[in-house]
Order: structure tokens, then sequence, then C-alpha cells
């Protein structure tokens, strides 16, 4: 296929076996992503029982009472990390029959959710830090 009658979108045959394996290399890099989040997840998930361990090793009156929603958090984050697992399944799936057809096209809207998610994730983090560090 040369220049001219290339269309947009549309991948030559000799192609199709670089993006097959460029859309396996993107699965995986979303599998490692959602990964990260779950573990982030568990490690605040665990941020009241130390909080919790901490404080039974010092006075009575210094102990603390109420560890915030720590652990209600890193429950939500592990489950966004599921989430970002069937996400990335399902993302593979459609552009893997794409390919299949030979035709190829970003997709915004994609990129625009998954970056709503992170940035609605890293917010509530960031308030959980604040209201956690207010309360002590």
């Amino acid at each position: 296929m040369t220049n001219a009658q290339h269309t947009k979108g549309r991948l030559g045959p000799d192609k199709i076996e670089a993006e097959i394996l460029a859309n396996e290399r993107t699965f995986l890099a979303w599998v490692r992503t959602s990964i990260a989040v779950m573990s982030l997840g568990f490690v605040i998930a665990r941020f009241s029982l130390w909080m919790r361990e901490i404080s039974s090793g010092v006075s009575a009156t210094m102990r603390i009472r109420h560890t915030g929603i720590s652990e209600v958090l890193g429950e939500c984050m592990i489950g966004l990390g599921g989430v970002l697992t069937a996400f990335a399944a399902w993302r593979y799936r459609v552009v893997n029959r794409a390919i299949e057809r030979g035709e190829i096209e970003a997709d915004p809207r994609m990129v625009m959710a998954i970056t709503a998610i992170i940035l609605t994730a890293a917010v509530a983090v960031i308030v959980y830090m604040i209201v956690s560090t207010a309360a002590v």
C-alpha cells in the first residue's frame, strides 16, 4: 500500500501483527497500573491498623480513638484497581477487533474518563490526608 493509497485509520496488512503486540503491551501496562492502585489501597486500608498499634503504646490520654476513613478509602482504591483491570480487558477486546478489521482509531473519551477517575481518587486521598492530619 503506497502513501497515496493509505486511508486514515486503515492498517496495512504488514502492520497488523505489530499493532496486536502493541495492544497486548498496553493491556499489560493497564494490569500493572491496576496492581499498583490495589497495592496503594491495601497500604491505605492498613494505615488505620498501624495507627491503632502505635497509639496502644502511648498513654491513655494520647490514644487515637478514631483513625479516619483510611479503611474505607483503601477498600475503594482496591475496588478501583479491580474496575481498571476489567476496563483494560474490555478495551483490549475492542481494540483487538478493530485491528482484526484493519481499522484503528484513537478514543479520546476513554482518556478523559480515566483522567477524571484518577483525578477524583487523587483529590479523595488529598482530602483524607488533610482531614486525618487536622484530627491528630
